[in-house]
């Protein structure tokens, strides 16, 4: 259903570098560069991808209130990788990887240096 979810940035070449290194993480690289527009996924697996751009009417990026992306990797291991490259890239910790409720829903949360919230989850056996 979705295709990919765009963040807005005041630095696209910063927020390159962080999501070269947190998609690196999760064995992905760049899939689309336009101008002010960097997308990091795969069109031939079918998971959605992420994007980072400079906003389309010049004004300045800011972060949505409520608004949040979610990465989905295999395992609670992966989930810790991906969460500590983020934070080693300069994000900022919004709760570690562990187990969320009884469901087997597993993340860890964060925010990219533009502040833009984001989660690394999987999906484990419900206890």
């Amino acid at each position: 259903m979705i295709g990919y979810v765009t963040l807005g940035t005041n630095d696209l070449p910063r927020a390159a570098a962080f999501y070269d290194a947190v998609a690196g993480a999760m064995g992905y690289g760049r899939m689309m560069e336009e101008g002010e527009f960097i997308a990091w996924g795969s069109f031939e697996d079918g998971t959605a991808g992420i994007a980072a751009t400079a906003p389309f009417d010049g004004k300045p990026a800011s972060v949505g209130n409520g608004v949040m992306a979610a990465l989905q990797v295999d395992s609670p291991e992966k989930v810790k990788a991906v969460y500590d490259v983020a934070i080693d890239q300069g994000g900022s910790d919004e709760g570690p990887p562990g187990p969320r409720g009884d469901d087997g829903f597993y993340a860890g949360y964060f925010r990219d240096l533009d502040g833009n919230k984001l989660n690394v989850f999987c999906m484990t056996q419900a206890e």
